[in-house]
């Protein structure tokens, strides 16, 4: 397991000079204050470019947040980023999911808490996960649950920029706060996490 370091590859802005280049390219200043945005103002037009396409999944999407969230989790935990699932485990417990039902992401096939929209959704995305493309036979599970074209491209576009995330803050090394728990809520790690270094 690559051990938790406080430096990332690519040097994390200052706060103040990440909140100046932020103001600069039309970033929120308090995103300045996560690590991820420290590295990506580096770049202050990609760092916007991010932004907004979070802030319109995040903020602005039509698809459920629950269904987001449980992607963005299934995400964290098969490539190991502990990054993205502390960080998405506030997001998605704050969102009103019950801890169970996002801890069971981990073994989701076997599980009782999730419904078939959740299955449906994970069982696609663990297929991009594996390199495929969604199959017909999980892509017509999925617009069971997810029937509206515009939250189906939404679905699509959110498993990519998350997929790419997991990859920014892997191969980055972005660090988490200090003060944060890492691989809440028990501090179980990715069984992926022991293949990686």
């Amino acid at each position: 397991m690559t051990p938790p370091t406080k430096d990332s590859r690519v040097p994390r802005l200052p706060v103040n000079e990440a909140k100046a280049a932020a103001d600069e390219a039309g970033v929120p200043d308090y995103m300045a204050e996560l690590a991820i945005f420290q590295v990506l103002l580096n770049h202050p037009k990609l760092a916007c470019a991010f932004n907004d396409l979070l802030a319109t999944m995040l903020w602005r999407g039509k698809l459920d947040p629950r269904l987001r969230e449980l992607v963005i989790m299934r995400i964290g935990w098969l490539t190991a980023s502990d990054y993205e699932w502390t960080q998405h485990w506030r997001v998605a417990t704050t969102a009103g999911i019950p801890p169970v039902d996002i801890l069971a992401v981990r073994d989701w096939r076997d599980s009782d808490r999730l419904t078939a929209a959740d299955k449906a959704i994970l069982a696609a995305t663990d297929e991009c996960l594996a390199g495929q493309s969604i199959s017909d036979a999980a892509w017509t599970e999925v617009a069971k649950h997810v029937t509206e074209p515009g939250k189906q491209v939404e679905f699509i576009i959110a498993m990519g920029n998350w997929m790419m995330f997991s990859m920014l803050f892997r191969n980055l090394r972005i660090p988490l706060a200090e003060d944060v728990t890492v691989w809440p809520p028990d501090g179980l790690a990715s069984p992926a996490a022991a293949g990686l270094g």
